[in-house]
């Protein structure tokens, strides 16, 4: 059952916009830490939990998603750095191929040596097309696929991309600037992409602040993922909630207004 997939696809639908707070399990080894913000993002509404992280031990990602799970009923999502971050305790995994870059090891290769370990883990599976885009900076992500990301403006390259994402049968395309990078996706690019594809658009990497969350809504963004900032300063997930909250309750006055003229 695709209840994560279903859920996003029909939030998406409906125009409704949805926030995800990513944890890394090394930057939440204080467990005070961790459940304080589970217990905002409840408070605060936020759709999803996604866990990764560049350093990960197996042993570790368990313990985490349980701890996680025993203070929320939040979907908790997969965004794994290597095929080694795998666990059944999760809700859904992000199956992230590198479609922007031409490195067959994050194409392809890491997806057969998961491929057994995810269809014994009982899983849901969402099939994405991961785009890494410039930030303005220098990211982990890059460094380690060694892949160059797509330059800011060019639009086409994206575009193509993306297509080439969904006819392969990707479910969603992830759009990232890396964790730590200056600047976030392009809000000029996520709206060309808008135009050609109908899968759910993610952006993630350089969210600094609410103004930023609303731009990349605005711009077509179905989901936006944050989690960098949180690191330094939990309280903020109360403020990046309400932006989304009253994001979608704009979309439903709009879309009232809409349908009366």
């Amino acid at each position: 059952m695709n209840t994560v997939l279903k859920h996003i696809l029909k939030k998406k639908e409906k125009g409704e916009k949805m926030l995800a707070v990513l944890l890394d399990p090394d930057a939440y080894r204080d467990s005070k830490k961790c459940i304080e913000v589970i217990n905002l993002c409840n408070i605060n509404q936020i759709d999803f939990i996604f866990v990764g992280g560049s350093l990960v031990a197996h042993e570790q990602l368990d313990e985490f998603i349980l701890e996680i799970k025993e203070f929320t009923t939040i979907p908790v999502v997969l965004f794994p750095g290597d095929n080694s971050q795998i666990s059944s305790h999760a809700d859904a995994i992000l199956l992230l191929s590198l479609i922007s870059g031409r490195n067959p090891e994050y194409l392809i290769g890491q997806h057969v040596r998961a491929a057994m370990d995810l269809k014994n883990s009982g899983l849901e599976i969402i099939p994405t097309g991961y785009m890494l885009v410039d930030g303005n900076s220098n990211t982990s992500v890059s460094y380690v696929s060694q892949t160059i990301p797509i330059p800011c403006g060019k639009n086409q390259i994206a575009i193509s991309t993306a297509l080439a994402g969904e006819q392969l049968g990707m479910q969603m395309i992830y759009m990232d600037t890396g964790s730590g990078a200056r600047n976030t996706v392009d809000v000029n690019m996520i709206k060309a992409l808008k135009k050609h594809i109908e899968l759910p658009i993610v952006s993630g990497g350089g969210v600094k602040d609410p103004i930023d969350l609303k731009n990349l809504f605005t711009s077509g963004s179905d989901i936006v993922v944050v989690g960098n900032i949180f690191e330094h300063n939990p309280r903020l997930i109360e403020e990046f909630g309400k932006v989304t909250i009253n994001y979608r309750q704009d979309e439903v006055e709009r879309s009232i207004i809409k349908k009366e003229s």
